[in-house]
């Protein structure tokens, strides 16, 4: 017999088999490698951004164009110096128009006092849904008093229907 045939110093099949981990048992070293590439391709690029007592802080992208700084600036948002900030010395500017403010990237860091910041949000975030809250019931009442040509009603409620006479405050936002 040919000796590149013999099986003489190989394992066979069902030894290799055996010797393999089940998939299950690899889990743990499965879960810690998945953890390391989520880790390593997950863009956390910024620093939490610090709280400054009295103000509400965040990062502002230099690049952005739908939200741009200028539009912030308007509304009372500042750069924040890198003196202002103990531990973040190593993010501040060294030239150009921002020299001296807090940086990383393309983002700077902008502060905003805190009664401006709960008016903008309470603004965006409640009394503007609020208002299209309002439309949707006065199309909701107008569809449901509709009446075909024969005078026979359109349009009712299945269930509760939608209770639009909810009238809260402006929660505090953080």
């Amino acid at each position: 017999m040919d000796a590149r045939l013999k099986r003489s110093g190989r394992e066979t099949r069902n030894t290799g088999e055996a010797a393999r981990e089940a998939p299950e048992n690899k889990f743990e070293s499965n879960r810690r490698r998945n953890k390391m590439f989520r880790d390593e391709f997950t863009q956390e690029a910024l620093p939490t951004a610090p709280e400054i007592e009295g103000f509400h802080t965040c990062w502002l992208s230099t690049t952005h164009q739908y939200d741009p700084i200028h539009k912030r600036m308007r509304i009372g948002y500042t750069p924040v110096k890198a003196e202002e900030i103990p531990g973040f010395e190593n993010f501040r500017v060294k030239a150009g128009e921002m020299e001296g403010f807090i940086a990383c990237n393309e983002m700077v860091l902008y502060k905003l006092p805190i009664d401006i910041y709960q008016d903008y949000m309470a603004e965006v975030h409640h009394w503007s849904p609020m208002d299209e809250q309002e439309k949707i019931k006065v199309q909701q009442e107008q569809l449901l008093n509709a009446r075909d040509s024969n005078g026979k009603k359109l349009g009712s409620y299945e269930g509760d229907g939608m209770d639009f006479d909810l009238s809260r405050d402006a929660p505090i936002f953080s």
